[in-house]
């Protein structure tokens, strides 16, 4: 399968997609517009998405009367791909895959195309990813010829990121969302292979499209107007418990890191996987999606809720063959097989642990609201942090090969960021595309990320800047 943009992107994209709509199931994140009568039997929906939840079913595009008739695609809880035509009782339509999708850490490109007219029935619908055809299904009904689908359906609603009955939110990123109305468009009107990286799919510019009397471009580029149409037609959704901290720069085009919620867990993920809350008896860890073995990366952490009376809550690095033992424990606090962790306690501990040893030094206490800076430089093998953009034990993150007040890691590991938590301690991370306000405003020497205080010159972790220097 073709890959999407994941940690082994390139850096040049050729294209670029400036912003996705991060949708937080928890609190029922959906878009909504009602339609006009178009073309029923032929259409083309293309989304670019990034999951954050495995396991559950989610809808991340569906069409209603608001009775029993509709046209959903989605997720099911076997993070299968399912898309089905439903009226009142029966399927007149209904495609599951095979393959699972289950990589958080990678954008996929999903392509559903109705065209009940074709006299070939496996070309009446189809569905691609990453611009490759799906042709192996555990479930097959097509639809029968020129049956009609309930779309562009006077009276029924489009739904983006929820099934049309007010259930299964999609939790996750989406970008580039388009529906064609009129025609049975195939992907390279939407991405192209990589030259240089033929196996990455890579999204293109569809402003050139005719997108028909239903059709529409969400590009998520207009924070004070998420649901803004831009192709031409004005075809607007309605926000629905989505706001400007949900416009992000996570996108196929630049991927950022989130935490992991493939290693185990007790804990619970939201916010497209960057807040995190611990167990409320037991001490779990988060780690990234993808880390770096080289560069100068910088990450910060707000501390959002105490945990145990105290503040259970830490930034951390370790190694990326140790994140499964980490994952069941914390950053710093013991030592593993490769490499070193490193982990930044606050409240009544103040002190920063390094494989199980207490670090010599000088660290604040931090508490609810504060923000920690942490500065991981694998040129050098320094880890230095911040409190409220006061760098603590004297910290120097660019005095080199000195270390200035910094901890002392292995180089030529591959490094893991992530937060540790324990009695329902909760923080939000953020690795440049932030799930909190940031008042400041801070980016990285390359221009990219959103960080309340300075990155001192290191690095937001995202697939550009890992193409660059990772």
């Amino acid at each position: 399968m073709p890959l999407i943009l994941g940690t082994n992107s390139i850096k040049d994209t050729g294209y670029n997609v400036a912003n996705s709509l991060r949708f937080n199931d928890g609190s029922s994140d959906y878009l909504t517009r009602a339609q006009s009568n178009g073309n029923q039997d032929k259409w083309t929906w293309s989304v670019w998405l990034k999951r954050s939840t495995l396991g559950s079913s989610q809808c991340f595009f569906a069409s209603t009367d608001g009775s029993a008739t509709s046209f959903d695609a989605k997720f099911d809880s076997s993070n299968r791909i399912r898309v089905y035509n439903y009226f009142g009782g029966g399927f007149d339509a209904d495609l599951v895959t095979t393959r699972v999708f289950r990589d958080v850490s990678a954008w996929y490109h999903i392509l559903v195309v109705y065209d009940s007219g074709n006299s070939t029935e496996a070309h009446r619908l189809r569905i691609y990813v990453n611009g490759t055809e799906e042709s192996s299904f555990s479930t097959t009904d097509y639809p029968a010829l020129n049956a009609d689908s309930d779309l562009n359906v006077s009276g029924s609603n489009i739904e983006i990121g929820r099934q049309a009955n007010g259930s299964q939110f999609f939790d996750g990123y989406m970008a580039e969302v388009v529906l064609i109305d009129g025609q049975a468009l195939d992907p390279t009107s939407f991405g192209e292979f990589d030259s240089d990286s033929p196996t990455i799919w890579k999204p293109i510019d569809v402003s050139g499209l005719t997108f028909g009397t239903n059709g529409f471009h969400l590009d998520f580029e207009n924070s004070g107007s998420l649901g803004a149409d831009v192709s031409g037609n004005g075809n607007n959704f309605t926000v629905n418990n989505l706001t400007s901290i949900d416009q992000t720069t996570d996108t196929p085009t630049n991927n950022y890191a989130t935490l992991n919620p493939l290693y185990k867990q007790d804990h619970a993920f939201s916010d497209g996987n960057l807040t995190y809350t611990s167990s409320a008896s037991d001490w779990d860890s988060a780690p990234s999606t993808f880390g770096a073995s080289s560069g100068k990366w910088y990450v910060e952490a707000k501390v959002t809720a105490l945990g145990g009376g105290v503040t259970r809550t830490t930034l951390g690095i370790c190694d990326e063959r140790d994140a499964n033992e980490v994952a069941e424990s914390e950053f710093g606090l013991a030592s593993y097989n490769n490499g070193d962790t490193v982990g930044y306690y606050g409240a009544s501990a103040n002190q920063v642990y390094k494989n199980g040893s207490v670090q010599s030094g000088t660290w604040s206490a931090f508490t609810t609201n504060d923000i920690i800076g942490m500065y991981v430089d694998l040129d050098n093998g320094y880890v230095y942090f911040s409190k409220n953009g006061s760098m603590q034990n004297s910290g120097d993150p660019t005095s080199g090969s000195s270390g200035t007040g910094g901890i002392s890691i292995t180089t030529g590991a591959t490094y893991l960021f992530g937060l540790t938590g324990y009695g329902g301690g909760a923080s939000q991370i953020n690795f440049g595309s932030p799930p909190f306000s940031i008042s400041s405003g801070n980016s990285d020497p390359n221009g990219y990320g959103n960080f309340e205080y300075s990155t001192q010159n290191y690095y937001a972790l995202n697939t550009k800047n890992l193409a660059e220097y990772g």
